[in-house]
């Protein structure tokens, strides 16, 4: 006789994960939610879209869940945990990187509440939400690169019809740690404050002294809490928002190259030429040349 399998919770397990150490990269995953162990961050920004069951969020500052039907958007790099679920759930969370966060047409004050840690949920979903997101999560696994730019494009025109349905944007009340993590009050509450001046100043001359400063700390217990916690250095992180930031005005306009790079923060045309090649793998020049390349594509 057969036995007859129980549905279960799943529990996530960081090392799995890969989203972290892909900055810049589309990672989508469709699946059973797991519940966290402990909070992460990475530097994308994530979607959320609950095709069954509830999830429950431990995000910067305030809690959220997520039912059937819900769509959630909340910026990455700021510290967020399942905390838990329903019994066989499923859901679809899309991690963008950062250049699609700037592409964007969200009014000012909803975007820079989202950088400081607020939570967007829309809990009126479109009649074809459940059939949208099941097609571009395909597409978006897609080999052909036309198929994840179009899937890529609707998803940022859906996020943008949000803003003419009935929506809420759930804003950190404080920093809420449990009680068994109480002892990293300081370093989440000191990351989510270098994760927000980053946010608001990365187009202008900024250092690690600079960072220190905003968070009230030294420049090199600045330095040594954000690698250990993100992985990557306070340069590195500067750079990833900065070539996102790059890439947007370059999918989007003909402007001159020296012009972006210095509209993006960097000091030199030679930075911003390496610190892209680092982050994206080609010169921004290649970069907008596979740009016009794929629009003359057939979709």
């Amino acid at each position: 006789m057969l036995e007859s399998k129980t549905p279960q919770k799943r529990f996530w397990e960081p090392g799995e994960s890969t989203v972290e150490r892909t900055p810049n990269q589309l990672v989508i995953s469709h699946e059973q939610p797991g519940i966290m162990p402990m909070p992460h961050w990475h530097a994308q920004v994530e979607i959320n879209f609950v095709f069954r069951g509830s999830l429950d969020y431990q995000m910067h500052g305030h809690r959220v869940s997520l039912q059937a039907g819900d769509l959630a958007l909340f910026w990455g790099g700021l510290p967020h945990q399942v905390t838990d679920t329903s019994v066989d759930p499923l859901f679809i969370a899309i991690h963008l990187p950062l250049v699609h966060f700037f592409r964007l047409r969200l009014d000012t004050d909803t975007m820079r509440k989202l950088t400081h840690g607020a939570t967007l949920v829309t809990r009126t979903p479109d009649g074809t939400d459940f059939g949208n997101f099941n097609r571009w999560s395909d597409f978006m696994r897609a080999p052909e690169a036309h198929k994840r730019d179009h899937a890529i494009d609707e998803l940022l025109l859906r996020l943008e019809r949000i803003s003419f349905e009935p929506f809420d944007l759930v804003e950190p009340s404080g920093l809420v740690v449990p009680e068994s993590e109480a002892g990293e009050t300081t370093s989440y509450a000191t990351i989510s404050n270098i994760l927000t001046y980053i946010a608001e100043n990365f187009r202008y001359d900024i250092d690690s002294a600079d960072i220190a400063v905003s968070a009230d700390i030294h420049p090199k217990y600045a330095m040594s809490v954000f690698k250990r916690s993100t992985g990557m250095t306070l340069s590195e992180y500067i750079a990833l928002m900065r070539v996102s930031y790059a890439q947007a005005i370059l999918m989007q306009d003909d402007v001159n190259i020296l012009e972006v790079a210095m509209d993006s923060g960097f000091g030199s045309l030679s930075g911003f030429n390496a610190a892209f090649r680092r982050v994206a793998g080609m010169s921004p020049t290649d970069f907008r040349r596979e740009l016009r390349v794929r629009s003359t594509l057939p979709h």
